[in-house]
């Protein structure tokens, strides 16, 4: 069986962490499923350990689980720059490039799960502000289930990333509370979306540069009928928001919904 030094181990270990990740430009894949998906992409695995061949010990001591998996690989990381799409061309020749704009989202889960879903609808790439979370952070590799290695996510200042879609002549989009019912509106089917933090949505400076304001009603509902319930006729509320991830989900499906050929 390999034998793996200490040293190796502290240093795959420290991958858990933002500054060290930065510091070696490398990120841990954890699990077949991804692992499989991370061999068949574009991406450079810099080293695979497996359970059976360097002891179960050391992948507890090596992996960011609670419960190991059996597999494990040491990736290179892409940090994808605005230089990296050619926007000349796509204005000029997609009339349906969508774009995630991404403000100060801090949790890794929805991050990841966000990726996923831009992935699933065919986003063209998603933009990060500095305060959102490292896309390499393990937990945010873990949720994407994949798809981290099929999107570009590219970390920008929001403001200049939307100036470069308003200097093109195209839609900004942002949810709000005071937008306009998402699904009432005729939108186009290209532009950038943005998405706020999930506890103060979008600032107040990116707020003003917004082109279109859009709102995901929600569905406060009478059951007066309903013989079970001991108040028949109660119109109760619904939650004060949602999840920003269930929010990408939401706006992703009903911009192609309306440009879905039937």
């Amino acid at each position: 069986m390999p034998v793996i030094s200490n040293n190796r181990i502290k240093t795959v270990k420290s991958l858990s962490q933002k500054k060290f990740r930065e510091k070696y430009g490398l990120f841990l894949v954890e699990g077949e499923k991804l692992v499989d998906e991370v061999s068949k992409s574009d991406f450079t695995v810099k080293d695979i350990f497996k359970s059976d061949e360097i002891g179960e010990e050391t992948m507890k001591k090596i992996s960011c689980l609670s419960t190991p998996s059996p597999i494990i690989a040491i990736v290179e990381q892409k940090n994808y720059k605005l230089s990296d799409i050619n926007f000349q061309e796509v204005f000029k020749t997609k009339n349906d490039s969508l774009f995630l704009g991404l403000c100060g989202v801090r949790d890794p889960g929805n991050l990841g799960t966000i990726i996923r879903i831009a992935d699933w609808f065919g986003i063209d790439a998603i933009f990060c502000s500095g305060d959102t979370v490292d896309v390499y952070n393990p937990k945010t590799v873990q949720a994407t289930m994949g798809a981290i290695f099929r999107q570009k996510i590219i970390y920008e200042d929001i403001k200049v990333v939307i100036q470069l879609f308003k200097d093109a002549g195209k839609p900004v989009y942002g949810t709000f509370l005071d937008g306009e019912n998402i699904y009432s509106k005729n939108m186009k089917k290209e532009g950038l979306i943005l998405l706020g933090n999930e506890s103060n949505g979008i600032p107040e400076e990116i707020d003003k540069m917004v082109s279109e304001r859009l709102f995901i009603p929600s569905y406060p509902v009478n059951i007066s009928s309903h013989k079970l319930l001991k108040s028949p006729n109660k119109t109760y509320s619904t939650s004060e928001s949602l999840n920003v991830a269930i929010s990408s989900a939401i706006v992703c499906a009903e911009f192609r919904r309306q440009y879905s050929a039937i």
